[in-house]
Parts: structure tokens; C-alpha cells; sequence
């Protein structure tokens, strides 16, 4: 498969997370979500969901299958976070591994194409979930008032990069 079809994201949100609805997840017949966490649902530098997340996240859990899935390594950080969302986990999952995007995908019993990896990263994210072959969802990064430099220029050099590469960032309208 191509770079600029592995990078490419089946859903531009254009939004942060909170802008996934019950109406896009239902357009596209998806059953379950594997959920970044790091500017997925909670800004880096923060241990907590806010009120928001939480509330989104809640109306989600009668129809849809949940975990989160984590590169971060801080196993303290991403089970509060997991437990105050009431949803399974996995960290260190060193993405665009596919291996516990795999695991968390058993464990919700559907079928692959159901499941979407839901991120805010191109070749972390969207690169795991497009090789494994789940539906891939892009969103914009959770806002923070202390949000480093760094961050801002990992994803502008992967957006180059990936446009670059031929891929269509455009905000896809549902």
C-alpha cells in the first residue's frame, strides 16, 4: 500500500473529538471506537477529562463499543483517565504498531471495518488504524492554554509531509 493511502484518513473531523456525533458514527455504520487519549480526549499536560469528554463520551456508550489506546508510557496517567471514563485501556502501544490496536479490536468482537481509530496524529493514529484496515478518523487536537511548541510542530511537519505524500487533509463534510 501507498504512503499517501496509509496516511490517509477516511474522515477529516475539522473539530476536536467532541465534534464525532452519533449522527457521523451512524453515516458510517461504525460499532466501535479505539480512542487516542494524549490531544485526542485530554491535553498532554493535563490528568484529566473534562466534564465535556466525559458527557460526549457517556452518550456514546449505549451503541458503541469503546477503549482507549495509548502510545504514552505513564500507566498511572492513562488508567485515571480510562476509569473516570469508565472504558478498558491500553498503553504503550508504540503506534503505527498494529498490535494493540489488535487487541483492542478482539476484545470488542466486531468486525474490523466497524471499528474506527479515532486520533489526532497522522502517523501515529491514522497510520496504525489504515493498516490494520479500520476506518480512520482525524480530528483536531484538544485546545490547552500551556499547550507546548513541540506538539504544534510535530503536526505541522506530518501535515506537510503527508500533503506532500498526496494526501487529502480537506474537512470532509459527512
Amino acid at each position: 500500500m501507498s504512503w499517501d493511502k496509509l496516511l490517509q484518513p477516511n474522515l477529516v473531523l475539522g473539530d476536536s473529538v467532541l465534534g464525532l456525533t452519533p449522527e457521523i458514527i451512524q453515516q458510517y455504520e461504525l460499532e466501535g471506537l479505539v480512542l487516542d487519549v494524549d490531544e485526542t480526549l485530554v491535553p498532554f499536560n493535563q490528568a484529566q477529562t473534562t466534564a465535556e469528554v466525559r458527557s460526549w463520551l457517556e452518550s456514546l456508550k449505549p451503541s458503541l463499543a469503546l477503549w482507549l489506546v495509548s502510545n504514552n508510557l505513564n500507566e498511572n496517567r492513562i488508567r485515571r483517565i480510562a476509569q473516570s471514563l469508565e472504558v478498558p485501556y491500553l498503553t504503550g502501544a508504540g503506534k503505527p504498531s498494529r498490535r494493540k490496536l489488535r487487541q483492542a479490536t478482539t476484545a470488542m468482537n466486531l468486525p474490523i471495518q466497524r471499528v474506527a481509530m479515532v486520533g489526532d496524529r497522522l502517523f501515529t493514529d491514522v497510520l496504525a488504524g489504515n493498516r490494520l484496515g479500520m476506518f480512520t478518523i482525524l480530528v483536531e487536537p484538544m485546545g490547552s492554554a500551556n499547550k507546548g511548541k513541540r506538539n504544534h510542530l510535530v503536526r505541522s511537519c506530518e501535515v506537510w509531509l503527508s500533503r506532500f505524500l498526496g494526501v487529502s487533509l480537506s474537512h470532509l463534510e459527512p
